[in-house]
C-alpha cells in the first residue's frame, strides 16, 4: 500500500503469466483505490499488431490473460480506449470477499506481512486489505490531500499499527526535524540555497522528518529504512506522500555512481556497528555521492 499509481510502458513483462504473480505484486504495493496504467503491447493491438510483428491471435490472448488476472484481483477497468488501459484497485475487499467463490484463485495470503519486501519471494496470492465496516471506507484509513498529507498524522499511526509510534511521537519528531534543518542551514550555506541540491539520500529515515522539513525546496529525498531498523517505518513514509525503499548498508545500493547531491546519515554507523566494516559503508556513500556533494553525519 505504497503507491497511488503505477505505470508500465512497453516494459515487456508477461503480466498474465506465472499465475499472475507480477500483477499480484503490483496489487500489493498499490494503495486502496490506486491505479495501474499499461501502455504498449498488447494495448490497442488491433491498431499496431503489424508494426509489433506479432499475430493478432497472440496479442489478443495476451490481453485476455491480463484482463482475467486483473478481474481476479477485483480491479475495475477504469479506461481502455486508445493507447493506454487503466485499472483501479478497490478501496477495500468487502465486495471482493463476498463475491469470491470457494476455492477461487488467487486465494488471499495467509499469515503474510505485506510490508516485508527485502529478499522476499513473490507469492501467488492476493494481499488482504485491512478490514473496514462499510463499502465506502478506505482500507487502512483515508489520506489527506497534498500538501496537508505531509504533516498530518499518518493513518498507520492513528490506528495504532505502527509498533508503538504514537501521534504525539510523530508530531514531536516533525517539530524536531524542523529545528534540526534550520540549524543545519546555519552550518551549511549551500543547504539553504534553493537549487543547489536536487537528489538527496536519507540513509536512516525513520519517519521521514528530514525530507518533510525540506519540502519547501525544489528537491526530492530517497528515504531509506534499513532492514536492520528496530521498527519498519516505510509505510509511514509513503503515507506522508514521500518516496522510500529498504536497504542493508552492509551491501551495495542498487544505484549507479554519483546519484546523490547530498547524503544524510543519522545513526547509521551505530546501527551497523559489529555488523560490517564502517569503511565499506563510507566507500558506498562515496560511490553514490556526486563530486562536491555534501554529507551530514549524526551519530552517538
Amino acid at each position: 500500500m505504497a503507491f497511488d499509481m503505477a505505470h508500465c510502458s512497453r516494459c515487456l513483462i508477461p503480466w498474465g503469466k506465472h499465475d499472475g504473480q507480477y500483477l499480484m505484486e503490483i496489487d500489493r504495493i498499490l494503495r486502496p483505490g490506486g491505479y495501474w496504467i499499461l501502455s504498449g503491447p498488447p494495448i490497442n493491438w488491433r491498431k499496431y499488431w503489424k508494426g509489433w510483428k506479432r499475430t493478432r491471435e497472440d496479442l489478443n490472448a495476451e490481453q485476455s490473460e491480463i484482463e482475467a488476472v486483473a478481474k481476479s484481483l477485483c480491479w475495475k477497468k477504469f479506461a481502455g480506449n486508445g493507447d493506454i488501459a487503466i485499472w483501479q484497485k478497490p478501496l477495500n475487499h468487502i465486495q471482493c470477499k463476498s463475491n469470491r467463490k470457494l476455492g477461487q484463485n488467487p486465494s488471499f495470503c495467509q499469515a503474510q506481512d505485506p510490508d516485508k519486501a527485502w529478499y522476499t519471494k513473490l507469492e501467488t496470492c492476493l494481499t488482504p486489505l485491512p478490514n473496514v465496516s462499510a463499502e465506502t471506507d478506505v482500507a487502512g484509513g483515508k489520506l489527506k490531500k497534498w500538501p496537508e498529507r505531509l504533516t498530518a498524522t499518518p493513518p498507520r499511526i492513528t490506528s495504532g499499527s505502527s509498533n508503538g509510534i504514537t501521534e504525539r511521537m510523530f508530531k514531536e519528531d516533525t517539530h524536531l526535524w524542523n529545528k534540526r534543518i534550520a540549524y543545519c542551514k546555519t552550518k551549511n550555506y549551500e543547504l539553504k540555497t534553493k537549487g543547489r541540491y536536487r537528489n538527496l539520500l536519507d540513509m536512516n529515515a525513520h519517519l521521514g522528518g528530514f525530507a518533510a522539513a525540506l519540502s519547501d525546496f525544489p528537491l526530492w529525498v530517497m528515504n531509506v529504512v534499513p532492514n536492520e531498523a528496530k521498527i519498519n517505518t516505510l509505510g509511514v513514509i509513503y503515507e506522508r506522500g514521500l518516496i522510500g525503499t529498504y536497504q542493508n548498508w552492509c551491501e551495495a545500493m542498487s544505484s549507479y555512481p554519483r546519484t546523490y547531491d547530498f547524503i544524510h546519515a543519522d545513526s547509521v554507523l551505530t546501527l551497523y556497528k559489529n555488523r560490517c566494516e564502517m569503511e565499506d559503508i563510507l566507500l558506498e556513500m562515496d560511490r553514490t555521492l556526486m563530486p562536491e556533494g555534501g554529507v551530514i553525519f549524526r551519530d552517538g
